[in-house]
């Protein structure tokens, strides 16, 4: 191995620590960065030689590194760019935010090493859940169905015709800044008859709106690379989780590796790269009547939780991915998990 490996995330984030851990113990040399620190602390220089030679350096209070040379570029979860605090007007600040985060944003894509889970602008389409259903759709998948409107007589009429079984979620993020600095959460919810009173207010912004589909089990499915880990997540088993199990609770939801049928196993892996990514974590729902329904995919979804509940070797692989593009050494290669 030669070169780098740069993880572009916020602070305290387990999942790059861990990682770091990992991947130094096979002898790379691990960055991690935040692009919250540029530019009050870190540099970026590129340099345009007549001879057409570009020269790429990110100089950090404590490293100096060469983004020509890198290895592979982890976009994991990074902040954006943050101006000076020197520059206190408002307006200033909102301008140079936009020509920091348009300067960064470019920086990345324009680097030649291996990118995880893909190039930046193509996380930013990936992650749209709109567009996610068009393709699991085209790719095979059976899909809730679904509204997503702003027009509440539309609501109605899909809460009557599914006879009022209907969940909502968010577009993007399921969590919202307030103005006192905390989040607010929305997960997936059930609609209530309540809600029905509130109907009206749909039409400030669009909502997702799916049929509700029973489970026997939640799937997670982690597509690193062509490798596939998949995992049974017990959430029925909890009044907590029964709609989200993203509600977590540890102690009454089961977790368990989970056998795909190949065929599905092979879909999943093209979806990813379909999206133009090369790891994913995929949301599924295995209903009563054994059906796998798909929900989402996440292009940076966390696996930890997951690794520790039934041993997939999900760290592994992605370390196999930083390293080598995926291809396992030969000790590894005798590990075993469901492959495409």
């Amino acid at each position: 191995m030669s070169g780098e490996i740069l993880v572009l995330t916020q602070p305290d984030d387990t999942h790059a620590s861990h990682m770091s851990e990992l991947l130094a113990r096979r002898g790379a040399d691990v960055v991690i960065f935040d692009p919250e620190d540029y530019p009050a602390k870190a540099v970026i220089d590129i340099s345009y030689e007549p001879s057409g030679q570009v020269r790429r350096t990110l100089r950090t209070e404590s490293r100096r590194v060469d983004l020509d040379g890198l290895t592979a570029l982890w976009t994991r979860r990074p902040q954006s760019p943050v101006c000076h605090p020197e520059i206190a007007d408002p307006v200033t600040r909102a301008h140079l935010e936009k020509e920091l985060a348009i300067f960064t944003g470019d920086l990345w894509n324009q680097l030649d090493c291996l990118m995880v889970p893909g190039p930046f602008e193509i996380l930013k389409i990936a992650g749209r859940k709109p567009s996610q259903l068009a393709l699991a759709g085209r790719l095979g998948f059976e899909c809730p169905s679904t509204l997503i409107t702003n027009d509440p007589d539309e609501f109605l009429d899909f809460y009557n015709r599914h006879e009022g079984r209907i969940i909502t979620k968010p577009l993007h993020m399921p969590w919202a800044p307030k103005n006192d600095g905390e989040n607010v959460s929305r997960l997936s919810e059930l609609v209530s008859p309540r809600d029905i009173g509130y109907a009206d207010a749909i039409r400030f912004a669009p909502m997702i709106i799916q049929g509700y589909v029973p489970k026997q089990v939640e799937l997670r499915v982690t597509v690193v690379g062509d490798r596939v880990f998949a995992a049974e997540i017990h959430s029925q088993e909890s009044n907590h989780t029964r709609f989200d199990w993203r509600r977590y609770d540890s102690a009454m939801t089961r977790h368990a590796v989970h056998e795909l049928p190949p065929e599905l196993t092979e879909r999943c892996v093209r979806l990813v790269r379909e999206l133009g990514l090369v790891y994913g974590a995929i949301d599924l729902i295995l209903t009563p009547d054994g059906r796998y329904v798909f929900l989402e995919i996440n292009p940076n979804g966390q696996w930890l939780w997951i690794e520790e509940a039934t041993g997939l070797p999900i760290s592994e692989a992605l370390c196999d991915m930083l390293l080598h593009g995926g291809t396992p050494t030969p000790k590894e290669a005798d590990g075993a998990e469901s492959r495409a």
